[in-house]
């Protein structure tokens, strides 16, 4: 296999994107050369691009965003894949150690030597995929099915984080859920619910038009406006989130309050979001801890203990890419959802700046919500 070098979009500093060549890695025989052809944008992605940073993680060399991600097989090193040229794959861009313990026990996301495109948490960064062709070791590139597009493709990814999250609450099928936030991890979990759990969903968030949308398209079977407040006091926050959580509860159903949930996904981060979600979550029931928000939050956590309502760790994903493209394939309800969630194209890596300025919007200038964007290379 011949190297490379491929054009990169690079991020030098807050909303400081270039295009540049840069020259391809060292081939090992265990890996593909990829085009990259479909990415999505993401949350992480848009907190580096506006803030050269997420979170406490800090940018400490220039950095190629970009990790949701499909493509097509340019060349292959060794013989031992089952990869061809020609192959359209959906890349699953973390690379973890696979000899620590957690990998050994199939945990592999939480592998303290996670090397994760477009994330700087590690050092060298792991450029991520908002680039010509990528190497990626044979074993993370997914076999796409023909039913499956590039850009459903890309999406497997966050579907993993939502099918990671279904696998972590384990609901008995036919369980009531709440979705904490409308975006576009809350809705794919909201439609993995739907299609794996066979859930009733009510869906939560402050941005009406999200809700609607959910509802409107099948991803959940009722929602919920959060009021616009911000109580300052720790009394007045609790109070705030029992009245959120009371109105998820009178969400109505086919005529029916659904009540106390079996399960929460909360997508925000957002400490009234955790602190409702634990007043909505029933006895013996399941929050999953999805969001990155403000790391210190005061919660009412007797509401949980004493309740036995668990709170459960999401980092991820792990074991999902395979039952994702799967599902995706046989399962024309979630590819439909899916597809619906893509709301904004760009096209080539000249666009990617107007990419990231229209993934931080709401709406766009037509009036359409901004839910995914995605760069078609």
């Amino acid at each position: 296999m011949a190297t490379h070098s491929v054009k990169a979009s690079v991020l030098h500093g807050a909303k400081d994107l270039r295009v540049e060549d840069r020259p391809l890695p060292a081939v090992a025989t265990t890996d593909v050369l990829v085009a990259v052809k479909a990415t999505g944008l993401c949350g992480s992605d848009l907190h580096y691009f506006n803030h050269y940073r997420n979170g406490d993680i800090l940018v400490q060399e220039p950095l190629t965003l970009g990790h949701e991600s499909a493509g097509v097989v340019m060349a292959v090193a060794g013989t031992s894949s089952s990869l061809q040229v020609g192959d359209r794959v959906a890349l699953e861009v973390g690379q973890p150690c696979e000899a620590c313990e957690l990998c050994l026990e199939g945990r592999y996301n939480i592998c303290r030597a996670m090397k994760f495109r477009s994330s700087a948490k590690a050092f060298p960064h792991a450029q991520g995929t908002l680039q010509e062709a990528v190497l990626h070791p044979a074993r993370w590139c997914h076999k796409l099915p023909k039913s499956v597009s590039l850009e459903l493709g890309a999406l497997a990814e966050p579907l993993s984080v939502a099918l990671h999250a279904s696998d972590r609450a384990s609901l008995p099928e036919g369980s009531t859920v709440l979705v904490m936030g409308a975006g576009a991890v809350g809705l794919l979990c909201a439609a993995i619910s739907k299609v794996v759990t066979k859930a009733t969903v009510v869906i939560a968030d402050i941005q009406e038009e999200r809700v609607k949308f959910a509802v409107e398209n099948g991803f959940a079977d009722a929602y919920v406006v959060v009021p616009m407040k911000r109580p300052e006091t720790v009394a007045d926050k609790l109070a705030f989130a029992r009245e959120v959580a009371d109105m998820a509860k009178a969400a109505e159903v086919g005529g029916r309050a659904v009540g106390e949930v079996k399960g929460t996904y909360e997508c925000t981060g957002v400490e009234s979001c955790l602190q409702s979600a634990i007043y909505a979550t029933a006895p013996g029931g399941k929050i999953m801890l999805i969001g990155m928000g403000n790391p210190i939050q005061t919660l009412p956590i007797s509401a949980a203990s004493l309740r036995e309502v668990d709170l459960v760790g999401v980092f991820r994903y792990a074991n999902t890419y395979p039952r994702v493209i799967e599902l995706l394939a046989k399962d024309p309800l979630l590819a439909t959802m899916a597809a619906k969630l893509i709301t904004q194209r760009f096209s080539g890596m000249d666009s990617i700046p107007q990419a990231f300025g229209m993934a931080g919007k709401v709406k766009d200038e037509e009036g359409n919500l901004v839910l995914k964007v995605m760069v078609d290379m």
